[in-house]
């Protein structure tokens, strides 16, 4: 009977575990501000800390009031990503979200400050591409290394790394616009404005990404909007 007990408890967890994680992806696919702030409720004090830094970072970057600490809520989400880390040490995704947090929240530090956390981010970001057997993980940190290479200062912006990267995240998640958003936006800081144009259209052409359809919709609205002032 005991033992009985012990495996319900266990089927029990692995069900919750499940919806949970169904529920951050709907949140995150429709930018469900009221779902995402239930998911931080409910994560808060339990040990799925990867999911629950993960949604932090989500409500931060697309759900916080202007009233909110976005910056607050980045340290918070970074914190419980490292201990995700710690929890499991092989687990790519974990690297991916700690990276990510921390290429957010280097938009808080200032120019010298945020310099210095760029071995923070390619320490976790080239981990993550490394670890994760997860098509959607490995795209989105090849992804963050191609802008890291696009954005940062001369001399450490590197133009033909960053195409590099946002190529090999094309090859393995081709049906996410945002990459040939992220890549019209180098090729038009390159100078290379008619490769810039295509893959603005690429963007206004492609169907949304089936786990990112509010997303899709921005940055179909922001290709829109560079496409204009380059034709």
């Amino acid at each position: 009977m005991r033992k009985l007990g012990v495996l319900f408890c266990l089927i029990l967890s692995i069900f919750l575990l499940a919806n949970v994680e169904d529920n951050f992806i709907e949140a995150r696919k429709n930018q469900d501000v009221e779902l995402i702030k239930v998911l931080i409720s409910q994560l808060e004090n339990t040990d799925n800390y990867l999911l629950f830094a993960e949604s932090l970072m989500e409500y931060a970057l697309w759900g916080a009031g202007e009233d909110e600490d976005k910056e607050a809520l980045y340290e918070k989400a970074l914190e419980y990503a490292k201990k995700a880390i710690e929890k499991e040490p092989e687990n790519g995704r974990a690297y991916y979200v700690a990276g990510a947090i921390i290429g957010r929240l280097a938009q808080y530090k200032g120019i010298v400050k945020s310099l210095f956390m760029l071995g923070d981010f390619d320490k976790y970001t080239k981990k993550a591409i490394e670890l994760t057997d997860d098509k959607f993980y490995k795209a989105l940190s090849l992804l963050a290394m191609g802008m890291r290479y696009r954005d940062v200062p001369w001399p450490l912006c590197n133009y033909k790394k960053s195409e590099e990267y946002l190529l090999k995240a094309l090859e393995i998640l081709p049906n996410y616009p945002n990459i040939h958003l992220e890549m019209g936006k180098l090729y038009e800081k390159w100078g290379k404005k008619e490769l810039a144009i295509k893959e603005y259209e690429l963007v206004l052409k492609e169907p949304p990404h089936p786990l990112l359809l509010e997303t899709d919709k921005q940055a179909k609205e922001e290709a829109s909007e560079l496409l204009e002032k380059l034709k």
